[in-house]
């Protein structure tokens, strides 16, 4: 029998990791795509054997990189997954953006998606798979990162691009919305605040942040059977941030039942 293959772009980083772990539960490969190919074979082997966790070094912003890694995929088996999760931000704030941020940020976090997709397409329509795009709750709200928040909003607009344009072949194609996620790169901003995450949990309605097993399942969820009528919706994995804060409804009603 032909194996089920899953990618999984910015598969080094702690997301990344947790979704491959997490697809191998119903696929029989994964591919662990990342710019850094060192790091992407020490996040495979940790997950298991090198039959199973393939790690490829892919610069995804590079049409002809990306190329070389969907024929790895295909030489891998019958692909059922692509999830767009590589990603980063640069500038803090719309003020200190530089055109070649703004060009960086985009360049990663929507032409990259449209890349990957792009050179997969036809894999999918095979097996009428699946596109889980990573995007953030920063494309739905303005949290800061302006340029990394532009390309999530853009990025939630493609994933219905993709939904609609590819129904007829049986692909799905649907975005998570992660907020603030507890990865290596708050553990820096925690070292320079120590409270940090105290900060942050008391916008959070169930009052912590986001664990990436939190996204990993929505992925596994959205990849699998039990999603096959849903396509072309961004489900939030945010704790509760984009539903509302309880401090600014006790404000406003002046009720301390929030």
């Amino acid at each position: 029998m032909t194996k089920s293959v899953a990618i999984v772009t910015g598969a080094a980083g702690d997301i990344g990791r947790a979704i491959a772990s997490r697809l191998a539960d119903d696929h029989d490969v994964i591919l662990l795509v990342d710019i850094d190919g060192a790091a992407a074979e020490k996040a495979a082997r940790a997950l298991g054997p090198a039959e199973r966790f393939v790690a490829v070094s892919c610069d995804v912003t590079s049409e002809h990189s990306v190329a070389e890694m969907a024929k790895a995929a295909a030489s891998l088996g019958a692909l059922k997954t692509l999830v767009n999760n590589a990603g980063a931000a640069r500038a803090v704030s719309l003020q200190s953006t530089k055109p070649e941020d703004w060009r960086a940020d985009n360049a990663l976090n929507l032409e990259a998606p449209f890349l990957c997709f792009s050179a997969v397409a036809d894999l999918l329509k095979e097996t009428q798979g699946s596109v889980v795009n990573i995007a953030s709750v920063n494309g739905m709200h303005v949290f800061g990162h302006p340029a990394y928040s532009a390309a999530k909003a853009g990025l939630l607009h493609f994933t219905k691009l993709v939904a609609v344009e590819y129904g007829k072949f049986g692909i799905r194609s649907n975005a998570i919305a992660p907020g603030t996620v507890r990865t290596q790169a708050w553990e820096a901003r925690a070292a320079a605040n120590p409270n940090v995450f105290e900060e942050a949990r008391r916008w959070y309605p169930l009052q912590r942040v986001v664990d990436p097993k939190d996204v990993a399942n929505a992925v596994g969820f959205l990849a699998s059977a039990q999603a096959n009528g849903i396509t072309g919706v961004c489900l939030p994995v945010d704790c509760g941030l984009t539903a509302g804060q309880a401090e600014l409804a006790r404000t406003f009603s002046q009720s301390a039942d929030y």
